[in-house]
């Protein structure tokens, strides 16, 4: 068990790189992937039960404890990323698939991988965890809502589909994995260990399935949803943490919320995408898949060496 923990941790620390490598892999031998279409609902209720099996109750204490920080930092998450998304497509006359799948990862629910990259920041993790908890809990009911609203000007739009779509990819299983860790207790650890491994198997059969469909349309529009992608990003990233700053929170809570805001569950978007619209709708999440976990970990560093300015 002790070589699987080790083996697990190393793959999740190194999680862009095997999204990026699997990606790429995808992009040149689409046929050896394109089967695995079928498994990416599978697979992103696999990560999100993972999450259940790791959702403590402490994770919500910030929530009580400060109150308006999470709320501030689940308000900028949903006004920011799809405003932006919205902007872009606006500003850039995007064709229309490509313009809903801008849109579309833009209303997803904070990333996963935002944990990771706030505790490499020395960010505040406890808001971090928070923020992440509470929009994905969010997600099945202001995701579709904002979608709808933003996304029907290029393509029709139902709220009940999207919906149930969430609720069966993310509420259930996160449900199911808080019942399973109630059930078996001590025992889920053991689970728990190989969670990173698990999680970033998932992430990486859904980009490289997104990929592999959409292989054309890439090679055809890539740059273009590239560009977007950085855009949507880097604006993520700054408006989160200048809406910090504004607000007057603390370095470490700045760090929080510029992570928070800028990274997207992009497998949901991936998954949603390929669901109820189309496999060139999925690529803007497939390629913020990769591309926000380079910039994330970039961001980290840098937020690593800052120190709060000195009182006066």
């Amino acid at each position: 068990m002790r070589a699987l923990a080790l083996l697990s941790r190393f793959v999740g620390n190194t999680f862009a790189l095997w999204v990026l490598l699997f990606a790429v892999l995808a992009f040149f031998a689409p046929q050896w992937f394109r089967p695995l279409a079928p498994a990416i609902v599978p697979m992103l209720g696999i990560v999100m039960f993972g999450m259940g099996l790791t959702l403590k109750l402490e994770d919500f204490a910030e929530v009580a404890r400060h109150p308006w920080r999470v709320c501030l930092g689940v308000v900028a998450h949903f006004v920011i990323m799809p405003g932006v998304a919205w902007l872009l497509c606006q500003a850039l006359q995007l064709p229309a698939e490509i313009a809903v799948g801008v849109i579309l990862v833009g209303c997803c629910p904070s990333g996963t991988a935002s944990n990771v990259m706030t505790w490499l920041a020395r960010g505040d993790l406890a808001l971090s965890v928070s923020i992440a908890a509470v929009t994905t809990l969010l997600a099945p009911l202001l995701t579709p809502a904002l979608i709808w609203l933003l996304a029907s000007a290029w393509l029709p739009v139902s709220f009940g589909a999207l919906f149930w779509s969430i609720l069966q990819a993310v509420l259930l299983p996160i449900a199911l994995g808080l019942v399973a860790q109630r059930l078996f207790g001590a025992r889920v650890r053991v689970v728990v260990e190989a969670l990173p491994l698990v999680s970033v198997i998932c992430i990486v059969v859904i980009i490289a399935a997104v990929v592999a469909a959409s292989q054309a349309k890439i090679a055809e529009s890539g740059l273009l949803i590239m560009a977007v992608v950085i855009l949507h990003n880097g604006f993520g990233f700054l408006l989160g943490y200048l809406a910090a700053k504004l607000f007057g929170l603390p370095l470490a809570q700045r760090k929080s919320l510029a992570l928070e805001v800028g990274m997207q569950n992009s497998g949901l978007g991936a998954a949603l995408a390929s669901a109820h619209f189309s496999p060139l709708a999925a690529v803007p999440s497939a390629l913020f898949s990769v591309w926000h976990n380079v910039s994330g970990a970039t961001l980290s560093s840098w937020f690593r060496r800052l120190s709060d300015e000195p009182r006066k």
